[in-house]
C-alpha cells in the first residue's frame, strides 16, 4: 500500500522566508522521481526549480500560480510505492479540497516530513537533495491532513474556508474582510490573493450611504457648488491608477534599501578622476590577444589595492555586539540591472583573482542574472559594492550602501572633458567617483584616503602595480 508523503516548501537559506510560486512543472496524477524539480518559485534572490525529495505519485498540489507561499506551507504530496496514479488517495484529496465542510474521506494520511528530514541534509532550492534514495532515512512525524490548511477556520470562525495560503488570510484579516462572503476564483474555490485584493478595491470604491438631507431653513437657493470628492475612494482607487506589488526582486530591493538607510549612518565623498590612461591601459591590454579585459574588472582590481590599504571599509557593523567586524577577504559585489530589478550578484574571492579571471566572472554573473538563474549563493554575502551607474548615461550619483556592508563605490560614465594636463588645458576622457561610507566604521579622512587613491590609480595606472 502506497504511503502518502507530504513535501514542504523547503528552507531556501540566505534569510529567504517566503517564495512565489511561478510555474508548476508537474500535476496531480503525474509520477515523479527523486530529486526530479516539481515548482518553479521566484524568491527574493532568484528563480530557481525546487526538487521534490520523494519519488512516486503526485495526489495533491497546494497553491496556484502567483501564490505566495511561507517556507514550512505544503507544497504538494505524493504517494510513494505507487507506480501509477492511485485512485483512492488521489480522490480522497480532491474530495476534500473540493468540498472543505464535508467529513474527510477515508485515505491514508500523509507523513509529514520537511526537507530537513532527509538524511543528507536540507533540500536546497535548485540544488536537489544529493544522496540516492536507497540510502535515505526520514524520520516519521505525527499524520496531518493534507486539506489542513486549506480547512484552517478564518478569524475563530466555525466554518471552513478553502483558503491553502497564509498570506492571503493575513491579508484578508488586516482588511477586515470574512473569507466566508467571498468565492475563490481558484481549482475546487480555492480563494486566491487575487481575489482577496479585489474585495479590497471593490470596498474602497463603494461610498457609504449619504445622511438624508435635512429640510431647508428658508425658501432660498444656494448658489451653485463644485460637486465634492467621493467619500471614502482613496487616490489608488481612480481610474488609471495602477498598483505594482513590491514583491519578489522589487520587494527585497526596498526592504534591504529602506533598512540600510534607516540603520546605517551614510556619508558621501566625490573626486573627478582622468581616466585617458586607464582607457590606453585597456586597449593595450587586449590589442596582445587573449581573453578581453572589461573595464569593471580593472576597477575592481583597483578597489581590491584600495580595500588592503584601508581595510576599515571592508567590514560591517555588529550592533548587537557593538563591534566592527573586519573581513579578511573581498567578496565584491557589483550591480547590475536586469528585466526582473536591480540584483548584485558577488564575486568571490576579488582580492586573489587577476583582471582576466574577474573579466570572466563577470561576465558569467552577468548572463545569469539576465537569465533570471542566479542562486541564493551567489547574490549574498558581498564584503564592498561596486556601482557602474555609469551605463546609464549619468555622471554621478549618492548610492545607497547594500547592506550590512560599509561602503559601495560609485563609477559615473567616462567623457571627453577640458582638463589642466601637464599644465595646459586639453580634452581627457573624465569619470566622476564617488564613495558612500558608513561613518560609523571609519571617519572623513580614510574614506578620503582610499577615494584618493582609486582616483589615482585611474589616472596613472603604473601606481598599482607599486601595489601588486
Amino acid at each position: 500500500m502506497a504511503q502518502v508523503l507530504e513535501f514542504k516548501l523547503p528552507d531556501l537559506g540566505e534569510g529567504l522566508t517566503e517564495a512565489e510560486i511561478v510555474r508548476w512543472l508537474v500535476s496531480v496524477g503525474d509520477v515523479v522521481a527523486v530529486d526530479q524539480p516539481v515548482v518553479e518559485v521566484e524568491t527574493a534572490k532568484a528563480m530557481v526549480e525546487v526538487p521534490c525529495p520523494y519519488g512516486g505519485v503526485v495526489t495533491a498540489r497546494y497553491g496556484e500560480e502567483g501564490t505566495e507561499l511561507p517556507v514550512g506551507a505544503p507544497l504538494l504530496t505524493v504517494a510513494v510505492g505507487a507506480s501509477e496514479p492511485a485512485g483512492a488517495p488521489t480522490a480522497a484529496v480532491s474530495e476534500q479540497a473540493a468540498a472543505p465542510a464535508a467529513a474527510p474521506a477515508p485515505a491514508p494520511a500523509p507523513t509529514s516530513a520537511s526537507a530537513s528530514d532527509e538524511s543528507s541534509g536540507n533540500v536546497l532550492v535548485g540544488y536537489g537533495t544529493g544522496a540516492p534514495a536507497a540510502r535515505r532515512r526520514r524520520v516519521r512525524r505525527a499524520p496531518m491532513s493534507p486539506s489542513a490548511h486549506a480547512r484552517e477556520p478564518v478569524n475563530g470562525a466555525a466554518g471552513a474556508v478553502p483558503v491553502v495560503s497564509p498570506l492571503v488570510r493575513r491579508l484578508a484579516r488586516e482588511h477586515g474582510l470574512d473569507l466566508r462572503e467571498l468565492t475563490g476564483s481558484g481549482r475546487d474555490g480555492l480563494i486566491l490573493r487575487c481575489d482577496v485584493e479585489q474585495a479590497i478595491r471593490q470596498g474602497a470604491t463603494q461610498a457609504p450611504p449619504a445622511a438624508p438631507a435635512p429640510a431647508p431653513a428658508t425658501t432660498q437657493t444656494p448658489p451653485p457648488a463644485s460637486a465634492p470628492a467621493p467619500v471614502g475612494v482613496t487616490p489608488s482607487a481612480r481610474p488609471g491608477v495602477t498598483r505594482v506589488p513590491l514583491r519578489g526582486v522589487r520587494g527585497a530591493v526596498a526592504d534591504k534599501l529602506t533598512r540600510s538607510r534607516h540603520e546605517i549612518p551614510d556619508a558621501t565623498c566625490w573626486v573627478d578622476a582622468d581616466a585617458t590612461e586607464l582607457l590606453a591601459a585597456r586597449a593595450a591590454m587586449n590589442a596582445a590577444g587573449g581573453p578581453k579585459i572589461s573595464l569593471l574588472a580593472l576597477f575592481a582590481r583597483i578597489c581590491t589595492a584600495a580595500l588592503a590599504r584601508h581595510p576599515e571599509l571592508n567590514s560591517t557593523v555588529d550592533v548587537a555586539a557593538r563591534e566592527i567586524v573586519r573581513l579578511p577577504e573581498v567578496h565584491l559585489g557589483f550591480a547590475a540591472q536586469t528585466d526582473r530589478g536591480l540584483v548584485v550578484p558577488v564575486v568571490r574571492n576579488a582580492h586573489v583573482r587577476s583582471a582576466e579571471s574577474l573579466s570572466a566572472e563577470f561576465a558569467r554573473l552577468t548572463e545569469a542574472g539576465r537569465a533570471g538563474t542566479l542562486t541564493p549563493g551567489e547574490l549574498t554575502g558581498g564584503t564592498f559594492t561596486l556601482n557602474n551607474y555609469g551605463v546609464f548615461g549619468v555622471d554621478g550619483s549618492t548610492p545607497i550602501i547594500n547592506h550590512p556592508e560599509a561602503a559601495m563605490l560609485g563609477i559615473g560614465r567616462i567623457v571627453p572633458k577640458p582638463w589642466v594636463y601637464e599644465g595646459e588645458l586639453a580634452v581627457r576622457q573624465v569619470v566622476q567617483l564617488s564613495l558612500t561610507f558608513d561613518h560609523r566604521v571609519c571617519d572623513g579622512g580614510t574614506a578620503g584616503g582610499f577615494l584618493r587613491y582609486v582616483a589615482d590609480c585611474v589616472e596613472q595606472p603604473a601606481v598599482l602595480l607599486r601595489t601588486l
